[in-house]
C-alpha cells in the first residue's frame, strides 16, 4: 500500500514533455510510480481537472536572515515553492567574527532593503564559521528545503576586516589564501555555491559600495582555484557587465571548473547591453562551459503606495510631519483634509526625488483596477499615470495621489523600471525562450518595502501560460521545465524538479483556471515590527514536500518536512 495516490491528474511532469492524465504514487519522501492503476494508498486524492507538477525551485531568494526565524518562508511557500536557494548577489551572513554583525546587516539592508531593526533583532548570529551557519539552518525544521550559498561581501570582510570595505585596499597573497580555504571548506560543508556582485546598484544603508565591486583577476582568480579544488559548487554573480567584466569571470568560471550563473535583464541606461551578454553566455557554452542567465518572469518594478518605502510624496514636509501617525491616522487625515491633499501634490518641491518620481509616473501603473482580481504585469504605455492626467487635463501628482487613496489608501501603483524599456515584455519572452536562460529573478525575501516578486513562479505560469493578451505566451509545459528541472539542475539537485519514479516528491496540484497572484499588502509582521510586502495567491490545492502535504489550498497544514540541501 502506497503512502499517498494522486489519480487522474493532468500531468506535467516538468521534462518538457506533454501533459497527460496520469496517477502518481508517493512512498515516504519520494515518488514510487507513475502511470495508472496504481493500488491503494493510505491517502488518496482525486486530482480530477487540476494540474500535477513538481513543486517550484527558486534559486534566486534572499532569505539568509528571515530563513533563521521563520519556518514557514513565506511570501515563497504561499506560491508553490518548495526549495529555496539564498547568499544571492555576495551578500550573507557567515562567516562573521564577533562585533562585526552591524557590517553585514547594514549592507544587507542597503543592498536588498531588509530594516536593520528586523535583521538584528531576527538574527541570533550563533555562529561564526560558514559551516556553523549551515548546521544552524538545519537545526531548524521548515516548509521547504533550503540550500545556502557563500556570500563573497562576507568572506572578504572576515578575512580582511575594515579594509574588506575600502575599495582603495586590496587583499595580500596570505589574504587571498584564506579567502580560499575558508571556501574550500564551506563548499566541503555543503554550501551550494560562492556568490558575488560587481553591480553599482549595490550599497550598503551608510552608501558605500558593496565591497566586492572591485575585487581584481588574483582574488577572483584565487576563489576560483579554490571551488576547483573543492570540485564543487555554482559561481553566481550580480553584474554590470562594464568593458571587460564578462570576460574577467569566464575566466574565473575557465580556472574553478564550476557553473557560472549569471543575472541577465533589461536596464533603461543599456537597453541592449542584454543582448550582448546573452552573445557572451552563448558563446562561453559553445566553448564548453557551462553558462546560465537567470531572468525574471515580468517587470522588475516598484510597488509605491502610502505605506511603502517609496512614494511620490516621501520627501514633502507635510508628508513627513505625519511620521508619527500609524498607517491608519495618517490615511485618515489625509481622507478628512482635502487641503492637505492639495498640498502634497501643488506645493511640491524641486529636490532630486520629485524630479525623479516626475519621470516615474511617466511609467508608473495601476497595478489593479479594483473592479477584477486579476493584475496586469504588462501594461500598455497609455495607461500610465502620466499619460492618464495629461489625457483628463490634470498633474501626475495629483492623480497619483488619488489613485494611491483607493482601497482605503492600499492601492498600489507599479513602476517598471527593468525588463520594460519598449512598454511590453516582448524581450523578457525572448530571455525566457533561450536554452541557456533559467528562471532566477524573484528576490524573494529582499527589497521587502519595495518589491514582491516572490509570486513570480506564478506570474510564470498565468501570464505566460493563459493571460498574455499584448504578444504570444508560452508552451505551459515548457514554462514548467524552465522553474523545476531547469533551476534545480542548474544548482545539481539533480533528485528534484521532475516527477519521476525515484524522484523527491515535492508537488503542486493546481487549479489552474482559478490561478493567479492576488494584490500585494503591506503587513508589519517581520522582527521589531518590520514592515514588508507580501502577495499570495489563488489556485494552489496540495503542495507537498518530501511527500508531506504543507499547504492545502494556500493554507499551511503545520507540516514542517523541509531542510538544509548540503552540496
Amino acid at each position: 500500500m502506497h503512502d499517498l495516490v494522486i489519480r487522474n491528474a493532468t500531468l506535467i511532469d516538468g521534462t518538457g514533455a506533454a501533459r497527460r492524465i496520469a496517477d502518481v504514487a508517493v512512498d515516504g519522501s519520494k515518488i514510487a510510480d507513475v502511470g495508472s492503476n496504481l493500488g491503494p494508498a493510505r491517502r488518496e486524492i482525486d486530482a480530477d481537472g487540476l494540474l500535477l507538477t513538481p513543486g517550484w525551485v527558486d534559486i534566486h531568494t534572499h532569505y539568509d536572515g528571515q530563513a533563521t526565524w521563520d519556518p514557514y518562508m513565506t511570501p515563497s511557500s504561499w506560491h508553490g515553492v518548495t526549495t529555496a536557494v539564498f547568499g544571492n548577489c555576495g551578500v550573507g551572513f557567515a562567516p562573521v567574527r564577533r562585533g562585526s554583525e552591524p557590517y553585514l546587516i547594514n549592507l544587507m539592508e542597503g543592498v536588498e532593503d531588509i530594516p536593520e531593526t528586523a535583521l538584528a533583532e531576527g538574527i541570533d548570529f550563533t555562529w561564526q564559521s560558514f559551516p556553523e551557519y549551515l548546521d544552524a539552518l538545519a537545526a531548524m525544521p521548515r516548509i521547504m528545503d533550503i540550500g545556502a550559498q557563500v556570500p563573497h561581501a562576507a568572506l572578504r570582510f572576515f578575512v580582511m576586516g575594515e579594509r574588506g570595505a575600502d575599495h582603495d585596499a586590496a587583499p595580500t597573497d596570505a589574504e587571498i589564501e584564506t579567502m580560499g580555504q575558508l571556501l574550500e571548506e564551506s563548499l566541503a560543508a555543503g554550501a551550494l555555491g560562492f556568490t558575488t556582485s560587481r553591480t553599482v546598484k549595490h550599497k550598503a544603508a551608510d552608501g558605500r559600495y558593496t565591497p566586492t565591486l572591485t575585487a581584481a583577476e588574483p582574488e577572483l582568480a584565487g576563489l576560483a582555484l579554490a571551488m576547483k579544488r573543492a570540485g564543487r559548487g555554482v559561481l553566481q554573480v550580480n553584474s554590470d557587465f562594464g568593458a571587460g567584466d564578462f570576460a574577467n569571470l569566464r575566466e574565473a568560471a575557465e580556472l574553478s571548473g564550476r557553473p557560472l550563473s549569471v543575472l541577465l535583464l533589461q536596464v533603461d541606461n543599456a537597453p541592449d547591453l542584454w543582448r550582448e551578454t546573452l552573445d557572451h553566455i552563448e558563446q562561453a557554452n559553445a566553448l564548453g562551459l557551462t553558462v546560465t542567465g537567470q531572468v525574471g518572469s515580468r517587470p522588475i518594478g516598484l510597488l509605491m503606495g502610502l505605506e511603502t518605502t517609496v512614494h511620490p510624496f516621501v520627501s514633502h514636509p507635510a508628508w513627513k510631519a505625519m511620521s508619527d501617525l500609524s498607517p491608519a491616522e495618517r490615511y485618515a487625515r489625509l481622507a478628512q483634509d482635502a487641503d492637505l491633499r492639495h498640498r502634497l501634490w501643488a506645493e511640491r518641491g524641486e529636490d532630486g526625488h520629485t524630479k525623479w518620481m516626475a519621470r516615474a509616473l511617466e511609467r508608473a501603473f495601476m497595478l489593479g483596477d479594483g473592479n477584477s482580481p486579476a493584475l496586469n504585469y504588462e501594461p500598455a504605455p497609455d495607461a500610465a499615470v502620466a499619460a492618464q492626467a495629461r489625457a483628463a487635463g490634470r498633474d501626475p501628482f495629483d492623480l497619483a495621489l488619488e489613485l494611491l487613496m483607493q482601497r482605503d489608501g492600499k492601492q498600489l501603483l507599479l513602476h517598471p523600471f527593468e525588463n520594460y524599456c519598449d512598454g511590453n515584455l516582448d524581450i523578457v519572452r525572448t530571455m525566457l525562450s533561450h536554452p541557456n536562460c533559467v528562471c532566477g529573478l524573484a528576490d524573494a525575501g529582499a527589497h521587502v518595502g519595495l518589491i514582491c516578486d516572490s509570486s513570480s513562479p506564478t506570474t510564470l505560469l498565468t501570464h505566460w501560460g493563459r493571460d498574455r493578451t499584448r504578444g504570444e505566451g508560452l508552451p505551459l509545459e515548457f514554462l514548467v521545465k524552465k522553474q523545476t528541472q531547469d533551476t534545480a539542475q542548474t544548482y545539481g539537485l539533480n533528485d528534484r524538479g521532475v516527477i519521476a519514479p525515484g524522484m523527491r516528491a515535492d508537488l503542486n496540484l493546481i487549479d489552474f483556471d482559478a490561478l493567479q497572484v492576488q494584490m500585494p499588502e503591506v503587513i508589519y509582521d517581520l522582527p521589531a515590527g518590520g514592515k514588508r510586502l507580501v502577495q499570495r495567491a489563488d489556485g494552489y490545492r496540495h503542495t507537498f514536500c518530501a511527500g508531506v502535504e504543507t499547504l492545502r489550498n494556500g493554507e499551511p497544514t503545520g507540516a514542517l518536512p523541509g531542510g538544509l540541501i548540503r552540496n
